[in-house]
């Protein structure tokens, strides 16, 4: 993505005359912003304190309350439930596995590989019948997931990347290249070839995580809003585990952290995970007329197979909500915590939404916002508890937390209460990736990167007919 968007190119992007740039998400401007819970009254006990109200630290409260009704359990969040990726992300909840599966295999073999890719793909079914189950209406359709290729170089990435995710826990029926004459049908211009995976939905972000935040609360978690943890301490002899915010200490037998994104902000674990930022872009409702053109009957969701890969979907409304990482690493691993787009990001998802979709180019731009996620440095997500610090943790999803953060909730919900079980023996339990470089060798690092993905991609659409070498070189230099 170039560092400057001309201001012909941002004159060239439609726009509603209720467009807004920033604030949380779209999808808490449909859904409103919620009023904020109390904050902690004051230093308390608890068996389990929560550091985070995001997926997460939701899901994990949830597990853990529906298996043990008298569990004590705390929720600490520094703004309200949601407020980070959990109600900014393009409302995928897929079965993709982030990570290597070849660094999963080392320590576990291709057995445990397989079957954390199928716990995954189970995970989409579980949140689609807890949502159902609880009454949290998130605009869910299970249509599945759409790759495209819209090159010969993507195709020939997609179509290996079909024949190596059968290799690792994908049966035919999970993933395969689809037939030129296949229903439902969805017309992505230049389309070359396309893949279907079943095991994905469209959902609303914003509606999932308020209705689990009201669930959680209904079975007794004190979620606490309004509540910066500023420090998560270990047990120490007789002292227990504990969260400290300036409104009291949290002491509880376990702390789990479920920060995310945000994890750089308590210090301890800093260079584990580096926060980058994802940018959205949803357009006005479209036309009847745009969507007998546009298909898309089967609320698939929907990405393409660059490099720098776009994410989009059809949302209940009849928008089209499009998302690419689109915002740049800040120096520091700071985050800008207004949730605005900068004007080259709100360029670049346009030109990809008018070129994917033609019919659509001329539907106003609604609105724009950013969000950050958490990138282990090996790209490999963990999830894990220490008994003798009494520490636990989740997170490094990438691109993939609205599924895995499920899988996590129930998995920490075992560790927690000491069970062994299928889920406590997956390869990603207990994992700790090295650390990143320190800035601004971080920063460094993440723009080079990001500029050789965006040339190869650039590069593979007009020049080359194969994956660009500058992709393999970016591969190489973030050691994934």
């Amino acid at each position: 993505m170039k560092l400057v968007a001309s201001a012909a190119q941002m004159r060239a992007v439609p726009r509603s005359s209720e467009f807004r740039n920033g604030g949380v998400s779209f999808w808490f401007r449909q859904t409103g912003l919620p009023d904020r819970r109390p904050a902690l009254p004051g230093s308390a006990d608890y068996d389990v304190c929560v550091v985070g109200a995001g997926y997460t630290g939701l899901w994990t409260a949830y597990y853990l309350k529906k298996a043990q009704p008298d569990l004590r359990v705390a929720v600490l969040e520094r703004e309200f439930a949601g407020f980070g990726a959990s109600g900014r992300n393009g409302g995928w909840l897929s079965g993709h596995l982030a990570g290597s599966r070849e660094r999963y295999a080392a320590s576990h073999g291709k057995g445990g590989v397989i079957a954390l890719q199928r716990a995954m793909m189970a995970a989409v079914d579980e949140v689609i019948e807890v949502a159902a189950a609880e009454g949290i209406d998130a605009d869910i359709v299970k249509g599945g997931m759409r790759v495209v290729a819209t090159n010969p170089a993507q195709r020939a990435r997609l179509q290996e990347e079909v024949r190596l995710l059968q290799e690792w826990g994908f049966w035919p029926e999970d993933m395969y290249l689809l037939e030129h004459d296949h229903e439902p049908r969805l017309r992505v211009d230049g389309t070359v070839v396309a893949a279907h995976s079943p095991h994905a939905a469209r959902v609303q972000p914003a509606r999932l995580v308020l209705g689990l935040a009201r669930t959680v609360a209904d079975l007794g978690v004190d979620i606490f809003e309004d509540t910066p943890v500023t420090e998560i301490r270990p047990r120490e002899g007789e002292e227990l585990p504990a969260a400290v915010t300036e409104h009291g200490t949290v002491r509880a037998e376990y702390v789990i952290r479920a920060t995310e994104a945000f994890t750089a902000s308590l210090g301890g674990p800093r260079q584990r995970w580096s926060p980058m930022g994802n940018s959205m872009i949803a357009t006005e409702p479209l036309s009847a007329d745009t969507w007998r053109h546009i298909g898309w009957e089967g609320r698939e969701v929907l990405r393409d197979a660059a490099h720098a890969h776009i994410y989009a979907q059809r949302t209940a409304d009849d928008r089209i909500a499009i998302g690419g990482r689109g915002a740049p690493h800040r120096p520091g691993s700071g985050q800008d915590g207004t949730g605005a787009t900068q004007p080259q990001a709100i360029a670049e998802l346009w030109r990809a939404l008018a070129r994917l979709f033609p019919a659509a180019s001329d539907a106003p731009v609604a609105h724009a916002w950013s969000g950050a996620l958490a990138v282990p440095r090996d790209g490999c997500p963990t999830v894990g508890l220490d008994s003798a610090t009494g520490l636990g943790w989740a997170g490094g999803y990438v691109d993939s937390g609205v599924t895995t953060s499920n899988l996590a909730g129930r998995t920490l919900r075992d560790l927690v209460l000491g069970r062994q079980s299928e889920l406590t023996r997956l390869p990603w339990v207990g994992r700790r990736p090295r650390g990143w470089e320190p800035e601004p060798l971080r920063w460094i690092g993440t723009q080079v990167t990001q500029g050789l993905y965006r040339t190869a991609d650039r590069r593979e659409a007009h020049h080359v007919s194969q994956t660009s070498a500058l992709a393999s070189l970016a591969e190489k230099l973030s050691g994934r």
